[in-house]
């Protein structure tokens, strides 16, 4: 037969025979289980340190053999074996065993021995069998807990389970997600299945059966595909691992993933003997090529006398000048001594020179170091990487107060500076693309000119993104989601990065207020506490809810007699695109790159063409206050280009855009088409205002003004159409015409400004054809309405009366200081509502009046977002932002923006 029922009786003696924390965890669940544990047999002491199962049963009480062997010349020692026997073990398991069992053990107990053996047996057989996965490159691994029999790893089938191995798995990555935590679960179910008289036993097949040796560490045969190569580092990890010849000396790889292949690859080319052309050592890493001309990546170098170090730095390896420490960091030194002290408890004193290593540390010791490090300083965050490259107490403390200080050895941000003399103070303005924390060209060197529109002189070149920039960024934005410490990072660290950001755009926002007055043409005065003020306020907004985004539990029918437990998860989407205009650039900016940052995802953003500047500086505040590479990458390029890429790319999970309902429309029909990305609109408004009679007239007049020309009306809900009841229509007007003529038109950075430039030359060509539009359908131009004869790009403050439903200026957004004003009667209320409602958009609406009985009316009956009572662009980060209709859906600000970059899953378990 292939496979048999194993006839079993209730049992309670169980002899744990094996080591590491695996044999522990299984030992644990064996207890909570209510199985017996009669022995456990582990390895010995190693430089005085028990191994963690010895340790856990130890302080159990359960006896504990620390046997150096079982075997002599081949043959069972009697008095082992008799020690063994006297426990009295009705079934022994063997969770993880690095020593020979003889079969007189095996053999012994009533219900016999059971393995854990980390492979899809019969494929693997053999004590390397996940270095052979990976080597193999298996698309499927998993694990196998069989009858132990005298072949070696032949015994019948208990259980086995699979799961699939990822392109960039390796050793460790496979272990912790599936190997480790199932393997203990399917280890204890396989001893619960024997006590239920329930444990098959399957007979291996021999179709498919491999045996392959304990791997040792072996040199790499160069003339093999990217692929290949890759599986050879990967399987053999850092142990036992892959070695090349280097300038003479042997130098172990790891840490190797598949690169992109067909980019240009820049760095110093690496020569190693055998390969088929040189290595060349980037920013990333080593890239190294295979003979099929496909690329893979190397993070980790190892030499022979076991100093590592990260690829990158291969040829600027050498030592640098130690950093002197403050007090405050010599009682961190401290911390950390002792916290060495008390993982070598072999070594008598923690020197500087004492090595984690070679004073015994094991892989477990590091990961507590790890941990050790987050509770004395949370700001440090430290990878495992880390000790293994700084593996004596001097230089793991230079390394952390390096981190500590934010000078961990990450290469310094290189920016090439456009400076200029200017508003009393010299600004700087980055202007290349931002991709993975660097500022670099675009492809092909591609650059276009960002133009002042107060003169109409060119500020600076700046690149100009190309297709291949787009993958590139949302590369990197993909692997810092998924494999950099943005991912890993607990939520309230990333809140403090936040916070940091925020203060930082604080310390530099008269330098942000000035770049934004010359590229968009925003008066420096508001552009302080508007575009750059407001700015800083969502970030710390959002910042604060990075900590408290959680899901629910539901109630929900209990599956009886078993019950169940229902809740939500809100997990990040992953990698979002962000598109956004040109009236509030770095505003807009910020309105979707917070909550989109707080919610844990990754991003790639396109500023407007016209208005890339304040975008660059902000992605340089952003690396400097410690966000780590990828998380940001700032694309200055055409919609027709880069936002379509955006829009069409399959790494892409969200897009959020901020434009013209046209272009919305384009971009959620590429995006469905695409991967059916998750999608925001904030599109067009012709948001209406109605002013009553009973209205605060004043406020009203000063409302209505702002309501308009606020930011020279390049503004998305500004109101694109006042409805001005007739009794006070012409004193309104009246009052409007002279606020008008007191307006200053100039030079932005004047203090004393009131109204700037339009923000680009076709804009105010669109306003002049707009208005000379509303002139020839017969509303009536009461002032304004041409451009100003002047360097520059103004436009007049304009306001048109006598405007009727059907023309074009009372439909259509002019997106400018043109103020359009109808009459209604007071008595039909319901009718300027259905005047107002009449449009396809809905962003948002305002009415003025001290009836607030009217008010609340009006309010309800407004088919928009945002309605505004006796107040007008009174927004704030905590109050949502949003659209109905052609204006668009989602929300940016407030709580509400958050669900625009989640994603919820449900989770549902019967116990």
């Amino acid at each position: 037969a292939l496979w048999t029922w194993s006839r079993s009786e209730d049992f309670d003696m169980i002899a744990v025979i094996g080591q590491s924390l695996f044999g522990q965890e299984v030992y644990k669940e064996l207890r909570k289980d209510g199985h017996t544990i009669v022995g456990v047999f582990t390895i010995p002491d190693k430089d005085g340190k028990a191994d963690p199962l010895a340790t856990e049963a130890e302080e159990d009480g359960i006896a504990v053999f620390k046997f150096p062997r079982w075997r002599v010349k081949g043959q069972a020692i009697p008095e082992v074996v008799a020690q063994y026997k006297a426990t009295g073990a009705e079934l022994n398991v063997l969770p993880f065993c690095s020593q020979f069992i003889p079969m007189e053990v095996i053999d012994h107990p009533k219900h016999g021995s059971i393995i854990y053996h980390p492979s899809l047996l019969p494929r693997h057989r053999g004590a390397s069998a996940i270095n052979w996965t990976l080597i193999h490159g298996d698309e499927k691994g998993g694990f196998t807990v069989f009858w132990a029999d005298d072949g070696l790893d032949t015994g019948p089938i208990l259980l086995q389970q699979e799961c699939d191995v990822e392109p960039n798995d390796t050793v460790n990555t496979i272990y912790k997600r599936f190997l480790f935590p199932e393997g203990v679960k399917g280890t204890v179910e396989a001893v619960r299945q024997i006590a239920q008289g329930k444990a098959p036993r399957i007979t291996q097949p021999q179709e498919g059966a491999t045996y392959e040796c304990i791997q040792k560490k072996d040199n790499i045969d160069w003339n093999q595909t990217a692929e290949a190569l890759h599986n050879w580092i990967r399987g053999n990890d850092k142990v036992p691992g892959a070695w090349a010849e280097v300038d003479g000396q042997k130098v172990t790889f790891y840490g190797s993933s598949l690169a992109n292949s067909g980019s240009t690859v820049n760095g110093q080319p690496m020569e190693i003997p055998g390969a088929s052309r040189p290595g060349i050592v980037t920013k990333a890493g080593l890239v190294l090529f295979g003979n099929d001309g496909k690329t893979l990546l190397v993070k980790n170098l190892q030499f022979e006398d076991g100093k590592m170090i990260a690829a990158a730095q291969y040829f600027s390896s050498g030592s640098s000048a130690a950093v002197e420490l403050t007090e405050e960091e010599k009682a961190f030194a401290g911390q950390m001594r002792v916290v060495w002290q008390s993982i070598l408890t072999n070594v008598s004193q923690v020197e500087d020179s004492t090595d984690f290593f070679k004073s015994g540390a094991t892989s477990m010791d590091v990961v507590r170091l790890v941990e050790e490090v987050k509770l004395q300083a949370s700001s440090c965050q430290l990878q495992n990487e880390d000790i293994y490259m700084n593996t004596t107490f001097h230089d793991f403390i230079q390394m952390c107060v390096r981190k500590l200080r934010g000078e961990d050895g990450e290469e310094e941000l290189v920016v090439n500076y456009v400076e200029k003399d200017i508003n009393n103070m010299t600004i700087r303005m980055p202007h290349q693309l931002f991709i993975n924390g660097e500022f670099v060209n675009a492809e092909g060197e591609k650059i276009y000119k960002s133009i002042n529109p107060n003169d109409g002189t060119v500020i600076c070149d700046v690149s100009l993104a190309q297709i291949s920039d787009v993958d590139k960024a949302v590369s990197a934005a993909k692997e810092a989601f998924e494999e950099g410490q943005w991912g890993k990072m607990n939520p309230r660290d990333r809140g403090r990065l936040i916070y940091k950001l925020a203060d930082l755009m604080e310390l530099h926002q008269e330098e942000l207020a000035t770049i934004e007055a010359i590229d968009s043409g925003a008066v420096y005065t508001l552009a302080l506490k508007t575009h750059v003020g407001m700015s800083i306020q969502t970030f710390r907004y959002f910042a604060g809810w990075c900590d408290k985004i959680e899901g629910s539990t539901i109630p929900i029918n209990q599956a009886r007699p078993n019950r169940n437990l229902t809740f939500t998860k809100k997990e990040p989407i992953g990698v979002c695109a962000i598109v956004i205009p040109w009236n509030y650039p770095l505003m807009m900016l910020a309105w979707k790159t917070a909550a989109c940052l707080a919610a844990g995802n990754t991003i790639v953003l396109k500023p407007a063409q016209v208005t890339p500047l304040t975008a660059l500086k902000f992605a340089e505040l952003a690396a400097r206050a410690g966000l780590p590479k990828g998380v940001i990458n700032i694309l200055p390029g055409s919609g027709a280009l880069v936002g379509q890429r955006l829009s069409d790319h399959p790494d892409v999970r969200k897009l959020g855009f901020t434009g013209s309902t046209e272009i919305g429309k384009h971009i959620m029909k590429s995006c469905a088409v695409s991967n059916v990305k998750k999608v925001s609109l904030e599109l067009g408004g012709k948001s209406p205002l109605i002013i009553f009679s009973d209205c605060d007239m004043d406020k009203a007049v000063r409302m209505g003004m702002s309501s308009v020309f606020f930011n020279k009306g390049e503004n998305c809900i500004a109101a694109g159409r006042l409805f001005v009841e007739d009794t006070i229509h012409d004193q309104y007007v009246k009052r409007v015409v002279e606020e008008v003529n007191k307006m200053k038109i100039g030079d932005p950075l004047d203090r004393s400004t009131d109204h700037g430039p339009q923000n680009h030359k076709a804009h105010l060509d669109k306003l002049v054809e707009y208005c000379q539009t509303g002139v020839k359908d017969g509303a009536t131009l009461i002032c304004g309405g041409k451009q100003i004869q002047r360097p520059g790009f103004f436009f007049e403050p304009t306001v048109f009366i006598d405007v009727q439903d059907h023309m074009y200026i009372a439909k259509e957004e002019s997106f400018g200081p043109v103020m359009i004003i109808s009459k209604f009667k007071g008595s039909e209320v319901d009718d300027v509502l259905r005047r107002a409602n009449a449009s396809e958009y809905g962003l948002a609406s305002g009415v003025f009046t001290r009836d607030i009985s009217k008010a609340l009316y009006v309010s309800e009956r407004l088919n928009a977002g945002t309605v505004f009572v006796n107040t007008y662009n009174k927004t704030d980060v905590a109050s949502p932002f949003g659209g109905f209709k052609q204006s668009g859906f989602g929300k940016d600000l407030g709580k509400e923006a958050l669900n625009e970059y989640l994603k919820t899953k449900a989770v549902t378990i019967e116990y």
